[in-house]
């Protein structure tokens, strides 16, 4: 053997992987271990067996799910429960007083210090609806929703960090790399559409969430099922046009190329990860057609754009809704809005309770009330689940950063209560769950974590949460944490 063809050998061992030497070897080594012991090394179950040249081929879940597609309304920031959706008399009537001694000790906050004041409610409550749910002044379209949605008011966390707590909140995990759960349900369902991702993700107020890309991150799942971040303004994803001077067919020619590399490679390694990239460059292909019409406000008459209150080619929370809505009736299986801004410390106006937070208000709640009414009117707000809610709540006090009253009025972070509201897609409609107590400082009554809002989320897509795994680190990893066994799905919530 000559010294040109001893390269050419080392150089293909060298593309060899693991799994080839597991599955190849030894008369199959790998495979034998697989069917022996395979099945109960993974957990419940090992992972779906998913074709990697269509790996967003739609999938049939563990149970009939009421729900097919997910809208996901994240506030980034957190906004405070006190001012929207739980009233709290009490605090009323303590709002101006020295925050008593018991309800500071054992307490960790991100910024206050000393004794602050307590805070009560900045705008007044009414009941709306045959149900009464209290909402605020603050969110009048919304309120004429209340029938149709469910409060979780008794969401707790142990984050009380932005970061960590959105993406437990999105992850299951406060630490990065784990999936999200929007990959979770591509990675089970895949999509009904295979000209657009199946995950796809929108953002307004002008900047990504603290925990970053991480929130809408495949982890260890294949990077197919990742959120695919798209734009309400100008191209929906960067560099998807072809560039000056390469046409379509030129452009088919060299996928076309470089999909016979792929494969090659793909035999060569028997990596599944290669073949699913090619998978990855066809989609991107087909988007060049029709994520531009999926993303086409213009489409929309002027009463649907007045519902709304979008203003096409602008980035904003609007647009994003009437997107989601577009995105969701093309079949797409999840779609995550993340709106930024929600951190109301107090610390200048735009952060203050009664003026940016208020700003923030008026952005979300037409749109919101918006997106509600479309999906019910057009048959589809019984199989869609619309989920709404931040990382985690505020403080029932005024915020005092090194002991001083903020110049305007805000709270502080607080993981011990929050809340959530689901609507759509197999939830009971009308109802509240949950209560906190009577400053809305605790969860109380029927408490809620975030591991078993995703099992009820999952459940609702027809999933058993503890048998969607996929082997990683030696074990078979979920969504709602292996070393937290005992997750329950919230029954009260189902309709």
């Amino acid at each position: 053997m000559n010294d040109l063809e001893q390269r050419l050998r080392l150089s293909e061992l060298s593309q060899l992987t693991r799994r080839h030497f597991i599955s190849k070897c030894s008369t199959g080594l790998g495979a034998m271990w697989m069917a022996g012991m395979g099945q109960n090394a993974f957990g419940a179950s090992s992972k779906l067996v998913k074709d990697p040249s269509h790996p967003l081929a739609p999938d049939v879940p563990h149970l009939p799910g009421k729900a097919k597609r997910v809208i996901y309304l994240h506030m980034a920031g957190a906004p405070s429960q006190h001012e929207l959706f739980d009233y709290k008399p009490e605090l009323e009537k303590l709002d101006g007083k020295e925050c008593p001694k018991e309800f500071l000790e054992g307490k960790q906050f991100a910024f206050i210090q000393g004794i602050p004041k307590m805070l009560g409610p900045q705008f007044p409550f009414k009941q709306h609806g045959e149900s009464g749910a209290w909402i605020s002044d603050r969110l009048p379209h919304l309120a004429t929703m209340a029938d149709d949605i469910c409060f979780i008011k008794s969401m707790h966390t142990d984050q009380f960090n932005h970061g960590p707590a959105q993406l437990l909140v999105h992850t299951g995990s406060q630490n990065p790399g784990a999936p999200s759960i929007g990959s979770w349900a591509t990675y089970g369902l895949g999509s009904e559409n295979q000209n657009l991702p199946g995950f796809i993700v929108l953002t307004s107020g002008g900047k990504n969430p603290d925990a970053g890309k991480s929130v809408w991150g495949s982890g260890y799942l294949p990077s197919v099922y990742q959120g695919v971040q798209c734009r309400s303004e100008g191209e929906p994803v960067l560099y998807l046009k072809n560039p000056e001077g390469v046409t379509r067919d030129m452009r088919r020619r060299s996928l076309d190329t470089l999909d016979r590399l792929n494969q090659k490679i793909a035999k060569e390694t028997g990596d599944p990860e290669t073949v699913t990239r090619i998978a990855q460059y066809e989609m991107a292909y087909r988007m060049q057609m029709h994520a531009t019409d999926a993303f086409d406000l213009k489409q929309e008459d002027e009463t649907t754009h007045a519902m709304y209150g979008t203003e096409p080619g602008k980035e904003s929370f609007a647009n994003n809704c009437l997107l989601a809505r577009r995105l969701a009736e093309r079949g797409v299986r999840y779609i995550q809005l993340f709106d930024w801004g929600w951190d109301s410390h107090g610390t200048g106006k735009s952060t203050s309770l009664k003026d940016g937070f208020t700003d923030l208000c008026k952005g979300i709640d037409r749109p919101i009330a918006a997106l509600l009414k479309d999906l019910k009117r057009r048959g589809m707000l019984e199989d869609t689940l619309v989920v709404w809610g931040g990382e985690f709540g505020r403080t029932p006090m005024q915020e005092n950063r090194g002991g001083v009253i903020n110049k305007f009025v805000g709270r502080d972070h607080n993981p011990g209560a929050f809340t959530v509201w689901m609507a759509g897609g197999g939830v009971k409609a009308g109802t509240t769950y949950g209560e906190t107590d009577p400053i809305g400082y605790e969860a109380i009554k029927d408490k809620v974590s975030i591991h078993e809002l995703h099992a009820t989320m999952l459940h609702l897509l027809g999933f058993n949460h503890e048998k969607l795994n996929f082997p990683s680190q030696g074990v078979g990893q979920r969504l709602t944490n292996i070393t937290k066994p005992g997750t329950k799905i919230v029954k009260g919530v189902l309709a």
